[in-house]
This record gives C-alpha cells, structure tokens and sequence, in this order.
C-alpha cells in the first residue's frame, strides 16, 4: 500500500524538530523558559495534517483590489501586512502596513479599519501617509507596535518612518503617534520618539514633537508609553539607540517582541526565531535570550498571551521554512512553561493574487491583544495576521482550546451568535459565511456565499471521533449553473478525504467511490429546494454509503482513503487545494488572473447536521439490465 504524503512529511518535520533539544533539567527557568512537551509536529500540508481548533473562526477584514481600489482601501496597493489590533470603545481596531507592490521597495503607508463585532469591517482609512524627507525622498513604514490604550483612557496609533529598502536597522527617522478619538476621527500626528543617535530631531522633521501638543490628555497618554518598559521594547528593532532608553538585549537581534505574564509573577518574552527570555522586573531587565529548541519556527512572528481561562497560548507558524508559513497554529499550557496540543487555527492558503518581492505565503505574522489594550466580550481570543502578504485577516479561537468532541452532534442554527458556534469557519469578504432565515426568524441556516475568483468558504464541524457513525444534514442551493459545493468527511489529519461529496454547476450530485474511477453520479439537484443527506460510514471495513431523501443512491462505496477513525465534516465552495507547496518558489511569480473581478455567486444552506455513533448494516450492490439496484445484505 502506499504510504500517504502526510506521514512521510511528517517524519521530515519531525527530524527538523529534533535538531535541537531541550535543555538539562526542569523548563520554566532563564535557560529554558518555554517548552513544547508535545509530540505532534506540523507536515508539508496546508493544514499541517494537525487536528483543528474547534471553533476557531476567521474572517477576511481587508482584501486588497488593484484594479478597483474602491472596493480596497482606496489606492490599489497590494503588499499588505503586520497587522496589530486593540479592543477598545466596544471596537475591534486593526493597523497594518501597505506599499504598492512590493516588501521594503519604495514607499508605504499604514492604515487603521475598526469593527464592532469583528466580523464586518470598515473600509480601511490612512493613519499615517507617506512621508517625505528633507532630500525629497519618501520614507518606508515599519512597525512592531501599533496600539496603546492609555491608564486615562485614551487609544494611541503609532508607526515608525524607516530608511527605503532596511526601515528597521535603527537607521531611521523615527516613531509618530496620534489618537484615535472616540468618533473614530483621528488626532494631528505627532513624533513620540526620534532616532537621535542618526541625526533626526524637531528641527529636520516635518511633525511636532508630542509635548508641543495643547492637548493635555495627549501628552499624559504618551508619557504613560515612554515610561511603559515593557510596551517600548517593542521598539528596540527600529531604534536601536543605545542611550539607557531600552533594556539591555544581551547582543541578540531580537525581532518582534511580545510578552505574557506567569502565574509566578515572571514576564516570559518571546521574539522571532524561537528566542525567549524572562523578566522579574517590568521588563527594565532580562536575562540573558535564548532559544527554544522545542519551538519549531523561523522568521514569522510567534504571539503569546494569556486567556481567558487562565491558561495559555502561543500562535506561530510551526515550520522552519521561512518562505512557506502555513499552517497557522496554536500549542497551550497551564503554567506558561509547558505547552502542548499542537491545533491548526487557520490552515488555508489561497493563492496569491500579487506578485511582489518577498511575499511570503500563507497565514503569517500574527499578533493578538496586548494587556492593557482592552478585553473583547466572549470565551474566547483575537488574533490578527496577513495572508500572504496580499490581505489581512482575524481570527477568534475560543477557550478552553480544545481539538476533540465528546458525544452526539445536533445543530439546528437556530438560535445563538455565529460566534459561539462550536463550527470552524473560514470566511472571505466576497465569500461570506452568516446565519440566514430559511423559512422564518425561528428557523435558521448556515450560508455559504462565493463570488470570490481565488479562494473559497469553508464550514468545518468536528465530531467524537468515531469508526462507525451516520452524518446526515438537509442542503440547499440557490441556484445550479455556477459555483461548486464539495463535502467531505475527514479523520484527524485532514490530509486527503475519504469520503468526498460534490454539487457540481450541471445540477448534478456526485461523490468519490474508492473502488470505481471518477466521480459517481447520484442525483440531479434544482434550486431552492432542500435535500436530505445521509451518510454511513465504517472505517474498520472500509466503506460508506449515501441516502439522499430516504433514497440510497450510493451503496458499499469504499473509502478514498484507509483511516483509522472519521472526526469532522466540511462544507466548502469550491475545490480542494494543494498549491502551493513548499517546491513553489516565493518569488518571481504572477499574478492571479481576473482576481479583482467576482464571478457569479452561487450560495449553499446547510441545516440541521447531526452525527450519530455506532454500528450501520450496509446493502450490497447489483445491477440489472444496467440500472444499479440494492438489497439488503
């Protein structure tokens, strides 16, 4: 039998991670002060062939256009990337980096959208334009911090003006702030910080330094951050000054910092490239950084934070590989020292609509809340990141962060937020998933819309993982000329389905049998009429069959795939991907063709899914005079 690309991957991942090793002795200390004591590694799959978050969500809060800025952020650049978010005036209030093209080639600026829920965003506004210096030269953006709610109250936005082609070597101008007011207006722009060490100061800059503002809750809001050791070494990267302005780094490039705090009282630091280091003071001092051996990452920023229920989460790409950052994952832990329970967040890599220079792929640059920076409603975190360095996206993982399900599934949609439900949802602006009326306010559905060229939505529910079981949901689609609805049935990996259903644009039902070639017809479907879907399956003999409207139309089909146990089904508006892989290179590359034009929506209902467990009696196939028939076995 062949040996399934998942398990040869992981076995590469797997020797990658054991280059290095944890230290001697007990983890929690300077030499060690984060350990990864799990055993899941991620593989080459987009998914990482890890078991899911349950119900983590994400949502597309920026897609870039070129060809009609309009929809975008007004300008048509496509290199879009770091993104910060705060919580703040019952708001979600993302900052990211734009330039036209390309990554550190030419000018940039950096924009502000906001969200009450999360979920729908506005259109992004310009916090900080280019800026020109003396010689007539545009400036580069660049920002490892972006958000500060002040003890009085006030939310500060910030950025940093760099060099063109290295804007964080500390050969800078220097850093500017302004406040978003509570109209969602923004305040003049200040400089909080210049790169005296290289020449900038008041007299060769084209903003006032802070303390010349007549606005007394501005200043007090930004002497409350330059006194604030642990925000402002977040700053180190760009300034580099060696004036005592920050703490002693020990000689490490240490790039995009972030913290959490133990339950012990101990500031855990984490930094790119698997660095760490402690602080039992504020962060006025560290001990000396060090590697993680058991943190498997590369260049990507790594987020740690503490949640809601009192644990602990790190997010970061798990791969080495600094050119292909999927999937996006999380590990947990009690303590803030041990994690374990590697869980793919956010594992879709869609194709990258723009070329441009260091355009990395996949789900990459994380970064969550910082304490301080406000507490949205819910059981659950926030992160924002860039996919592909094209658009910017959030997600929301609920808590405890768990990858299994206990007992029977019955969701009726019927009551409830989107937020809370026990779904993984992967939703793009021009391929919204929501909750729909079907036939009143009382009687809900999950809706699946696509008019996306390039990428897909995509539902996920994760169920008791089980050898013996039946699915069964009623579906309809709006129409049946355009879109593609594929459903598929996975065990714990995810890798390659054994089970895949799909409603192709001919009006037809059709699944995958392991024992005949091609796609099988089962029914003919119309618009805007419900179907009743069942599915059984039998992992241990390797079959599963199909029952649409209480008729068997697929009998003794094989699985695609030998598995041990099935746990989660997805719907999803189009085909499923395995481009690009880690042969395809970062750049040069193209663009994707027609991706700034939507294609005709097509939209699917999904209602009522259950899944039940146990022994199903199969029936054996016939044929006669052509025509397939069953009997009993």
């Amino acid at each position: 039998m062949k040996i399934p690309l998942r398990f040869s991957s992981l076995v590469l991942v797997t020797a990658l991670a054991a280059t290095g090793t944890a230290a001697a002795g007990p983890a929690g200390g300077p030499e060690e002060p984060v350990r990864y004591v799990g055993t899941e590694q991620a593989d080459a799959s987009h998914h990482g062939s890890l078991r899911l978050a349950v119900g983590a969500k994400s949502w597309q809060a920026f897609r870039a256009n070129r060809a009609d800025p309009e929809q975008a952020e007004g300008h048509g650049w496509t290199y879009n990337h770091a993104p910060m978010i705060a919580y703040w005036n019952q708001r979600f209030w993302l900052q990211y980096l734009s330039g036209p093209v390309h990554e550190n080639k030419g000018h940039g600026q950096i924009l502000v959208l906001s969200s009450e829920d999360g979920v729908h965003w506005e259109k992004p506004r310009v916090a900080f334009p280019p800026y020109r210096m003396p010689d007539g030269t545009l400036a580069m953006p660049h920002e490892r911090m972006g958000w500060f709610v002040a003890p009085n109250g006030r939310l500060l936005t910030l950025g940093f003006w760099g060099i063109p082609n290295h804007p964080n070597d500390g050969t800078g101008i220097g850093r500017v702030v302004r406040e978003v007011l509570r109209d969602g207006t923004f305040g003049p722009i200040h400089f909080i910080r210049y790169n005296r060490h290289t020449g900038w100061n008041e007299k060769n800059t084209a903003y006032p330094f802070y303390t010349d503002s007549t606005d007394a809750g501005f200043k007090e809001a930004c002497t409350a951050l330059l006194a604030n050791k642990l925000v402002t070494l977040q700053w180190w990267e760009e300034d580099r000054a060696k004036d005592g302005f920050y703490p002693d780094l020990h000689g490490v490039l240490a790039k995009a910092f972030c913290w959490y705090r133990r339950a012990d009282g101990a500031i855990v630091g984490l930094w790119k490239s698997s660095w760490t280091s402690l602080s039992r003071d504020e962060g006025r001092t560290w001990t000396p950084l060090v590697k993680a051996p058991t943190l498997v990452m590369a260049e990507a920023k790594v987020w740690g934070q503490r949640t809601a229920d009192g644990r602990y989460a790190l997010v970061y790409n798990p791969r080495r590989d600094n050119r292909h950052r999927w999937p996006l994952a999380v590990i947990t832990g009690d303590d803030g020292i041990h994690f374990d329970n590697l869980l793919t967040v956010q594992g879709e890599v869609p194709p990258r609509r723009y070329d441009g220079l260091d355009k990395a792929y996949g789900p990459q640059y994380v970064r969550g809340i910082i304490e301080g920076n406000g507490t949205p409603p819910g059981q659950a975190f926030w992160i924002t990141y860039s996919m592909n360095k094209d658009d910017i996206w959030v997600s929301r993982i609920p808590v405890p962060v768990t990858g299994t399900v206990q007992g029977p599934v019955a969701d009726t949609f019927d009551s409830g937020p989107l937020a809370d439900l026990p779904w993984n949802l992967y939703s793009p602006k021009w391929a919204p998933i929501s909750f729909v009326d079907s036939q009143s306010a009382q009687n809900r559905s999950l809706e699946l819309r696509d008019a996306e060229p390039a990428d897909y939505a995509s539902a996920t529910r994760v169920f008791q993982s089980s050898t013996q079981g039946t699915l069964r949901f009623k579906l309809l689609a709006r129409q049946a000329v355009t879109g593609r609805l594929e459903i598929e049935v996975h065990d714990r990996h995810g890798f390659r389905p054994p089970i895949r259903l799909a409603l192709d644009d001919q009006g037809e039902i059709q699944a995958m049998d392991g024992n005949r070639s091609g796609l099988q017809r089962l029914a003919r479907y119309v618009p805007n009429v419900w179907y009743d879907v069942m599915i059984r399956f039998d992992t241990a003999k390797e079959l599963f069959d199909v029952t649409i409207d209480h008729k068997l139309v697929l009998a003794d089909a094989e699985l695609l795939e030998p598995v041990e146990s099935l746990e989660r089904i997805t719907f999803r508006t189009g085909p499923v991907r395995e481009e690009p892989t880690l042969r395809t290179p970062k750049t040069p590359g193209a663009d994707f063709p027609d991706g700034d034009e939507r294609v005709p929506e097509a939209a699917y209902l999904i209602d009522d899914v259950s899944v039940t467990y146990g022994p199903v009696a199969f029936t054996e196939k016939k044929k006669s005079d052509g025509a397939m028939t069953t009997v009993p076995r």
